[in-house]
């Protein structure tokens, strides 16, 4: 089945696509600074990977994310992005007793609790920087809630290392919450208040309402990236950790018809999302901002697509081999170096 025609030709978003005009720029700085400056150590004796890394443009992910974000808060979304493929790609086969670690020392030093180079973990230093950069910008209990959604999302990645640990096949229902945290979105959306201005009051980040929104908009984004992953995903102890493949195994269907399945539960969220997103609640003198909250999550969705859709990541075998991510993550684990 052609899953890059699918996606294209069905996968239908009706909000704006934008991009920042600081996209290619920051892409620089990203891949000469960052890959091939900060972090060069990490793999520097690895230019493939590096390459590799350059490649998935996480920059340009920024940029359709964020599209209204000034070049000084762009920075520290393009290394929070960074950040997030570089912990997902070498952590991928931990196991849950080494994931622990990493987890419990990277929260710390989001919390301010240890330094960067304390943590002794690989991505300790790019952390600091994070939490340093973010502070210019955020209020102090803006930035802890920033570091409770890393939490949701680490905790995503720990949830992963244990079903692949034990063998243990998820359901579809498992394996979309597993998902809805692992894809990291949540704490991109508790940093829109880079691109808007505005901090929301906490009692209305946590309205059931925009709380729903925020899981429609993540599980949208894990049902386009599982049916494009289908290349990229290999089976860990011979299953496949990809909800188009539980679908397929649970419903014993055809991998097309899974895919269609896929569209069709993607599809119904999506209409979800437009419906409330088209009829919310009255917010006082909150309302404007709300609305403009809202729409900014609406971005992302739109903006994946836009940025993914033909990356080589997801059509091609060019991707980081989990050999070479097993011997990264047994170095950091094992040498505590930072």
């Amino acid at each position: 089945m052609n899953t890059h025609e699918l996606l294209r030709t069905r996968f239908i978003y009706p909000f704006p696509t934008l991009c920042n005009p600081y996209a290619e720029e920051f892409q620089q700085i990203t891949d000469n600074d960052w890959i091939d400056g900060e972090s060069l150590w990490i793999f520097e004796n690895d230019h493939k990977t590096r390459e590799t890394f350059k490649r998935v443009r996480t920059a340009y992910m920024t940029a359709w994310w964020y599209p209204t974000a000034s070049y000084e808060r762009v920075k520290p979304l393009c290394r929070l992005l960074l950040w997030t493929l570089y912990n997902d790609d070498i952590y991928e086969y931990s196991t849950p007793e080494e994931f622990k670690v990493v987890k419990e020392r990277s929260l710390a030093v989001l919390r301010g609790e240890i330094s960067g180079e304390d943590s002794k973990i690989l991505l300790g230093n790019q952390l600091a920087l994070l939490r340093n950069e973010l502070q210019k910008f955020l209020s102090a209990k803006s930035v802890n809630r920033f570091a409770a959604m890393i939490d949701r999302y680490l905790t995503g990645v720990e949830w992963e290392a244990e079903f692949k640990a034990e063998k243990r096949i998820p359901t579809v229902e498992e394996w979309t919450r597993i998902r809805e945290y692992s894809i990291c979105v949540y704490p991109f959306y508790h940093l829109i208040e880079l691109c808007t201005g505005v901090t929301l009051p906490t009692e209305i980040y946590n309205h059931p309402i925009l709380l729903r929104l925020q899981v429609l908009a993540s599980h949208i984004i894990v049902y386009f990236n599982e049916v494009q992953s289908l290349l990229k995903d290999e089976p860990v102890n011979g299953i496949y950790y990809n909800l188009v493949r539980i679908i397929q195994r649970t419903h014993n269907l055809s991998l097309e018809d899974a895919c269609l399945e896929m569209l069709r539960i993607h599809n119904e969220e999506l209409q979800e999302f437009v419906t409330i997103q088209s009829s919310l609640p009255d917010f006082g003198e909150w309302q404007e901002a709300v609305i403009n909250w809202v729409h900014h999550i609406s971005f992302t969705l739109s903006g994946w697509k836009a940025v993914s859709l033909d990356l080589v990541r997801y059509n091609t075998d060019d991707y980081v081999t989990s050999d070479i991510m097993r011997e990264t993550m047994k170095s950091d684990l094992s040498s505590g170096n930072n």
